[in-house]
């Protein structure tokens, strides 16, 4: 059960979920491929990392382009000579109503949340077949568990990604590992540009402050999957504030 010298690529790597979990994985002695649409974020992980004795390479990706999550795997492959896991956490949420007709954050949703995870597997998975082993690790949403109002595509966008990681998991045989992080309500800044309704955001805002739990308690349940022994898989994780409905 170990998380040391295994090479993991993760994306959304510069804020939030992605961060915490490049420098938890670090620390426990994995290198890291890191990938976010900011290069500036990601260069200052990377940096963050290697001043505390680790190691980090990255390049800025776009997860709505799969040439990007293929320039990113491959960059880990030339890097370590390998890929153990994917994260595919990066993720938007600009939430509203339908009738406010946001038809272009819904595609974009759509592109970000399920496309870009695809993506990424699509990426991983010949290399994970060319090894004889791998790991896909998606972030979900609890979002998708507990339906609520404004978060209609959202959802739909993190189940249909639930599905996905089902079904490839059940498709997987004894060689790949999938498992599913659905996380509540974190302190992150995911929802803070994102939103243009200031009633959606002033009530997303007092729900963070309310119940949000650090970004560090979904790196924790990661790292808890990946340092896992190779014969076993954990399925599915939710992690959520102990307060939240």
């Amino acid at each position: 059960m170990t998380i040391e010298n295994k090479i993991v690529a993760i994306t959304g790597a510069g804020r939030g979920i992605g961060r915490a979990t490049a420098l938890h994985l670090a620390a426990r002695g994995a290198r890291l491929a890191l990938g976010a649409r900011s290069e500036a974020e990601i260069t200052a992980v990377a940096g963050e990392i290697e001043a505390a004795g680790g190691e980090a390479v990255y390049r800025a990706t776009d997860v709505t382009k799969r040439e990007d999550l293929n320039a990113l795997v491959g960059l880990a492959c030339e890097r370590f000579g390998r890929l153990d896991v994917i994260v595919n956490n990066a993720g938007i949420g600009p939430l509203s109503r339908f009738d406010a007709l946001e038809v272009d954050d819904w595609e974009a949703m759509i592109d970000v949340n399920l496309k870009g995870a695809l993506y990424g597997i699509a990426a991983a998975l010949p290399v994970f077949s060319r090894q004889n082993s791998g790991h896909v690790v998606n972030v979900i949403s609890t979002a998708g568990i507990r339906i609520a109002p404004t978060m209609g595509v959202y959802a739909a966008t993190k189940n249909a990604l639930r599905t996905a990681t089902e079904a490839l998991r059940q498709e997987s045989g004894p060689n790949l590992r999938v498992t599913e992080v659905s996380p509540g309500f974190i302190d992150t800044t995911f929802a803070d540009h994102s939103i243009a309704d200031p009633d959606i955001k002033a009530m997303i805002q007092t729900r963070k402050q309310e119940l949000a739990i650090s970004p560090d308690a979904i790196a924790r349940a990661i790292a808890f999957a990946i340092e896992q022994p190779g014969d076993v898989e954990i399925g599915s994780i939710v992690v959520r504030p102990t307060a939240q409905d």
